[in-house]
């Protein structure tokens, strides 16, 4: 199912249908601040092996992130966080960036593994905004790449969906993505350190 959300205002019936999907276990791929992502709800433990499978990636450790709507959600799912390091993301969230933190108890769970760290994106997209508050929990989230060697992300919706009408259950056309992604800083050392430069500038 391929639907068209407006980015700046989302009509709360379209959300509300995504959500639905979401809670019935569900995988949608949508908008966000840089590229579009695939995601599904956190405690959907199928769709998270579904994804990783789509992915080619060891469902037990993938390299996803949550995506939340914002930092008061983070203490179900991380450990608490130094002030230097709230500032920053504080400072910076929402926007282009993935934080990444000591997991919380209930990661390991989830993942069915001894996974010690998690990536933590709030977008700047009132779709996935919208998206995660009315779920009411974040949703894991994984970048849509393109098999393309020289186009690595896809940016036109509509050909996102071509690829992947028969893999998920729902693509939200939210207009044209990025083809960068978040800048990814490592928060977990004595020191942050960006792993890797994308469309977010840090700034201290």
């Amino acid at each position: 199912m391929l639907i068209k959300i407006h980015p700046k205002n989302p009509g709360q019936m379209q959300i509300r249908l995504v959500v639905d999907m979401l809670e019935k276990g569900g995988i949608i791929i949508y908008p966000t601040d840089t590229v579009y992502g695939m995601g599904c709800d956190i405690n959907n433990q199928k769709g998270l092996e579904k994804i990783a499978r789509l992915k080619g990636v060891n469902p037990a450790n993938p390299n996803f992130s949550f995506i939340f709507h914002s930092l008061s959600q983070l203490s179900e799912y991380t450990k608490q966080v130094n002030n230097n390091v709230f500032k920053l993301m504080k400072k910076h969230l929402p926007g282009p960036f993935t934080f990444i933190l000591h997991a919380g108890n209930q990661v390991p769970k989830m993942f069915k593994s001894k996974k010690k760290t998690v990536g933590i994106r709030i977008p700047g997209n009132n779709i996935a905004l919208e998206i995660v508050q009315e779920l009411g929990r974040p949703i894991l989230t994984t970048s849509i790449h393109d098999s393309d060697e020289v186009i690595e992300y896809t940016t036109d919706p509509e050909l996102i969906y071509e690829k992947y009408r028969n893999l998920v259950d729902i693509v939200i056309d939210g207009g044209y993505g990025n083809n960068e992604a978040s800048t990814v800083i490592d928060c977990t050392g004595e020191e942050p350190e960006i792993i890797r430069q994308g469309l977010g500038i840090l700034e201290s």
